[in-house]
């Protein structure tokens, strides 16, 4: 049991690592290149639209090559082994740009280089980090468990990569930020391998072809039931995470010591809240747990349109963070469920695909809040040289905190509620996913293995 638990852990650390690395790009890159570099947001936006196209190419790709490897060390490990390294390279250079603030044309091409190069590998690192999850645990209640392990871990590397960096550079600077981090995630990655387990008897060189799987994974109603509405979960993740600092400066007249503590409240709540979850999740089930936590994310960020001081938002977090957990702990639970009907309907073993895909949606969350971000602050009259902003501008950093995201929430719940996999249609789905596994093991000569118990 505690060697189990022990596994469980490491295997979890690379949620540390993709959280520390993913959210601090996600959070403070705009905010570092259009307030620090002092390039427009217009043209971050542009980037961030190709940015977009490029993981609606990526990301199932990626997906699909993981799914038909087949080695002797596994067939997701290997990538994460050798990509880890490039990966925290590119990141580290994302914060190092050999040119001054102003120089719009060269810091232009540096953040389009960097961020499409540390995206690219940090796609086929994570992607297949997270495609073990489903194979590793086949049972509700152990997805439950591991999943909320995974997101208090994630949750502390975001902490990192939200709250620290402003910290961090006040006392040295950003480039030493992106070496230090560089460093946390990559040993965290590579500890995680301590804890990663795959099942040969899974690895097929003869999945689908990409154009049929690509077109199978289209195809499943219970995939676009899920993926859309998680799809727009992220985006308001991401939007958040990005005006918080903005939000935060102008609309609250925080210190950056203040911000710092405003999203470690946050995300710091979360990590006990992401255990109540975990029990919610085994009790109700991962569908109607997840309409309970959209339901209170929602709600409670209403409070930050009206906001007056510090304390406000402080209070308005505390509340936040339930709503938030419980969308975290589920994401993974959801699709996991998906991959397995998936497998009984198609034969074959397709986390790469759908995580890939699931992915470029992810990404493409990211593209659209650019876009969004962009756009609002350069229509509300924000102006990057100026130290207090002007009233319309205050505004827009309001909306983006409130109106924008719920009506994110708003269009994500009535999308969900035709998600299918719930009840007695699920119980069939696990029961028949048993038998799979049955004759796998009878196929193996294995007439002592008994199959998990994948329960609902």
């Amino acid at each position: 049991m505690k060697n189990g638990k022990f596994k469980d852990f490491m295997y979890s650390l690379g949620s540390f690592s993709a959280g520390i690395l993913g959210q601090t790009v996600s959070t403070v890159a705009i905010y570092f290149y259009v307030d620090i570099m002092k390039v427009p947001a217009s043209r971050i936006s542009l980037v961030m639209l190709f940015y977009g196209i490029w993981n609606a190419i990526n990301d199932p790709l990626f997906g699909q090559i993981s799914d038909t490897t087949v080695t002797r060390w596994g067939r997701r490990i290997p990538y994460i082994a050798i990509f880890t390294v490039p990966m925290c390279v590119a990141f580290a250079l994302l914060w190092m740009p050999p040119y001054p603030p102003g120089a719009e044309q060269s810091l232009f091409w540096w953040y389009f280089i960097m961020i499409f190069l540390f995206d690219s590998f940090f796609t086929i690192v994570v992607l297949n980090w997270t495609a073990l999850f489903p194979e590793m645990y086949p049972g509700l209640e152990e997805r439950a468990r591991v999943s909320a392990l995974r997101q208090i871990l994630g949750i502390i590397g975001t902490i990192f990569g939200v709250a620290l960096p402003f910290v961090i550079v006040e006392k040295f600077s950003w480039k030493f930020m992106g070496i230090l981090f560089g460093i946390m995630g990559l040993v965290t990655m590579y500890a995680s391998l301590l804890g990663s387990k795959e099942r040969p008897e899974l690895a097929r060189e003869d999945s689908l072809p990409f154009k049929e799987a690509l077109k199978q994974t289209f195809i499943n109603k219970s995939f676009l039931t899920y993926v859309i509405p998680a799809m727009l979960v992220q985006y308001t993740f991401v939007a958040l995470l990005a005006v918080v600092p903005f939000y935060a400066q102008y609309v609250l007249e925080a210190t950056e010591l203040q911000t710092t503590l405003f999203l470690g409240v946050l995300f710091v709540m979360a990590i006990p809240f992401s255990l109540v979850w975990s029990k919610i999740i085994s009790k109700i089930g991962a569908k109607q747990s997840f309409i309970y936590a959209s339901a209170a994310y929602s709600v409670c960020l209403l409070p930050f349109l009206v906001a007056q001081n510090y304390i406000h938002g402080i209070i308005t977090a505390l509340f936040l963070s339930f709503g938030l957990a419980g969308l975290l702990v589920l994401l993974d639970v959801l699709i996991a469920d998906v991959i397995d009907e998936d497998e009984v309907h198609t034969g074959f073993r397709r986390e790469g695909m759908y995580f890939g895909v699931n992915g470029f949606m992810i990404r493409l969350g990211i593209s659209l809040n650019a876009i969004v971000m962009g756009w609002v602050l350069n229509i509300s009259g924000y102006d990057a040289y100026l130290t207090v902003q002007p009233d319309s501008a205050i505004w827009g950093m309001r909306l983006l905190m409130t109106v924008v995201p719920i009506a994110a929430m708003v269009l994500s719940l009535a999308i969900f509620r035709h998600y299918p996999l719930e009840g007695e249609y699920l119980d069939r789905v696990k029961a028949q996913l048993n038998e799979i596994r049955k004759k796998q093991a009878e196929e193996r000569g294995d007439s002592s293995a008994s199959p998990s118990t994948l329960d609902s």
